[in-house]
């Protein structure tokens, strides 16, 4: 028996049959790739700083003062720098290179617990300080400056905005999020050979090859701070500690890439890279005044003498596990 078929019905039904196996195709192709679960957010219950233009109780001249505050610690370069409109008292680095977002980032070396805890006991000075003196510190340690008169308008502004700044948090408690975070040890010393290399994968591109920094186009400030040489912090600084300074890498570096989240680092290579970039020369400070008490001295305090047995390069670089339990 002959069939007489339109060739149109032919290529029709060709047709047909090439859809009907791309489909089963893609199916099977289907059942073979395994559902990716939606990612969990991590929830993060840091300290929030709260906002001077959102504070309907703040009077217009208390406004002012904050905000005047706010800027000293943004853009401290610009009142205080070598090039200051105030004085040349400072290194020409801002606050904010070491306290992020004008000090009011979370796990970003924030100021959301010193109005809680201030005046203290320092053992590194061996008396109480207050917050004027805490500031002052850091204008002499991490600026590598002079300190600032406490009467001068600048002080007191920055000493409201501190203030204002931790108002919300309990005496004597610190908020999670406040300050920097010290992360977990790792079971060797912290290298800065193997840390060159991540600086040089990840941090140089905007603190430069050299660790000078970018200077901003004004000439006055730091768009990247210098992470050593004679503009970057001196050896008396707190971020020359290696737990500090390792916890404040892996939260916020690179700048805006990385949270406490979502860290871009491993804490292996926070701790590689901050042991890197302090081993490089900076201006030193004279220390013969600090830590009278030797039994007080931190587990990473880079300078001796100590009251234990573990040598300086352990203090510096670790591996820390024994020193810290040694001090608790």
């Amino acid at each position: 028996m002959a069939f007489n078929i339109h060739p149109r019905t032919i290529f029709t039904w060709l047709v047909a049959a090439a859809l009907t196996i791309a489909v089963v195709t893609m199916l099977k192709r289907q059942e073979n790739v395994k559902a990716v679960p939606p990612q969990k957010p991590i929830v993060d219950n840091a300290w929030v700083a709260p906002e001077i233009n959102t504070d309907t109780s703040l009077a217009p001249e208390t406004k002012n003062l904050l905000l005047y505050g706010q800027q000293l610690i943004a853009h401290t370069a610009k009142y205080f720098g070598p090039k200051g409109v105030v004085g040349h008292t400072s290194n020409g680095m801002n606050c904010q290179n070491c306290h992020l977002d004008a000090g009011s980032k979370s796990w970003g070396n924030n100021f959301g617990a010193v109005a809680a805890n201030y005046p203290r006991f320092n053992p590194r000075a061996g008396n109480v300080q207050t917050i004027y003196c805490r500031i002052n510190d850091c204008f002499q340690r991490s600026l590598n400056g002079k300190p600032v008169d406490t009467s001068t308008r600048e002080m007191q502004a920055m000493f409201a905005y501190i203030q204002w700044l931790g108002r919300a948090v309990a005496p004597k408690t610190k908020p999670v999020g406040s300050g920097v975070e010290k992360i977990a040890f790792i079971n060797r010393a912290a290298s800065p050979d193997s840390g060159r290399l991540v600086y040089e994968a990840k941090c140089a591109v905007c603190h430069g090859q050299n660790g000078g920094g970018l200077l901003h186009p004004n000439g006055l400030e730091y768009t990247y701070p210098p992470l050593w040489g004679p503009d970057s912090y001196n050896t008396g600084a707190g971020l020359y500690r290696l737990s500090g300074f390792a916890g404040f890498i892996k939260n916020n570096m690179p700048y805006l890439q990385a949270t406490h989240a979502l860290p871009v680092l491993s804490t292996s290579q926070a701790w590689d890279v901050a042991a890197f970039v302090n081993s490089q020369p900076r201006p030193a400070y004279d220390q013969h005044s600090d830590w009278k008490d030797i039994k007080r001295k931190p587990f990473d305090f880079p300078f001796g003498p100590y009251a234990d047995s573990f040598s300086q390069q352990q203090h510096k670089y670790g591996p820390f596990k024994a020193l810290a339990a040694v001090k608790k």
